[in-house]
This record gives structure tokens, sequence and C-alpha cells, in this order.
């Protein structure tokens, strides 16, 4: 698999079938390892181990209604709370991100209603907070990292 725009990590794999697989610490399996899968695993990892985001408030494509029409996500983390505080959309590192790619993270967030978004297809990250009172997202650096303040 290609490397990506993260710290290295070390991941579980097995192979059956001809086909590799890579093991989902947040969903305890092994998934086939697509490239857009070798991104989100990447990103899991980045977010527990390098942004402290404990495992019990992350969720792994999920269905959500968005429209009426059944949608899956990449990523979720929620607050202790309940309410969400980032939502991730993943694409394979040969998929350019794109404005389409911002609408559709938007879209989902209509239904969800997260405080940051996080685009990534392992090479290239954007990370926007989201500002309900001027309807907009704001550009930043990176995300925050988890704080234990609820």
């Amino acid at each position: 698999m290609q490397k990506l725009n993260f710290p290295e990590y070390r991941f579980r794999f097995k192979s059956s079938e001809n086909k590799v697989s890579i093991f989902d610490r947040i969903r305890k399996k092994f998934f086939i390892l697509t490239p857009e899968e070798w991104v989100r695993q990447h990103t899991l990892h980045y977010l527990i181990e390098e942004k402290k985001y404990p495992e019990s408030l992350i969720n792994v494509e999920k269905l959500v209604k968005v429209n009426d029409l059944n949608k899956r996500y990449d990523i979720i983390i929620y607050n202790p709370d309940g309410s969400i505080h980032l939502i991730i959309e993943c694409k394979s590192a040969n998929v350019k991100i794109t404005q389409e790619t911002f609408d559709q993270i938007a879209r989902y967030n209509l239904a969800l209603d997260a405080d940051y978004l996080m685009i990534t297809n392992g090479i290239n990250h954007y990370y926007c907070q989201m500002n309900y009172t001027d309807n907009c997202y704001v550009f930043l650096k990176d995300i925050p990292n988890y704080k234990r303040n609820y």
C-alpha cells in the first residue's frame, strides 16, 4: 500500500483467499484492505495515538439519514455527553479532494451537527471548525487534541 502522510503505525494483517485484510481496533474485526480502508485505519491510529481520543468515543462506518437518503460516514468522534465532536471523511490516496468532497461532509453534518470536520485522502488533510452563528466553517491547521473537560 501507498505511504501516507501520517506517522508510522503498526497494523495487524491477515490473508485469505488471495485477499489481504487489516484489523480495525474500533470495530474489532478484519476488513478487506482497500485503498480507502488503508487511509481510514491510519486516521483512526492518528486520532487515538496522536490526538489521544478514547476508543470508546469513536464510531466507524455507520448509516446516517440525510434528506431521507441513507448515507454512510467514515468516522465520528462523540463528546462524552453524546453530541458529535468530529466527523471524518476518508478518501483513497488517489482521490483528489475537491469542493464536492466538502459538500459531501457538509451534507452529513446537516444531520449530525458536529463541532469539527476533517477530510483526508491520507496525503492531504483538511480540518474545519463549524461556526453555526455565521453558518460557515473555519479552516484550521489541525484538529484539537482530546480534552477531558466534560
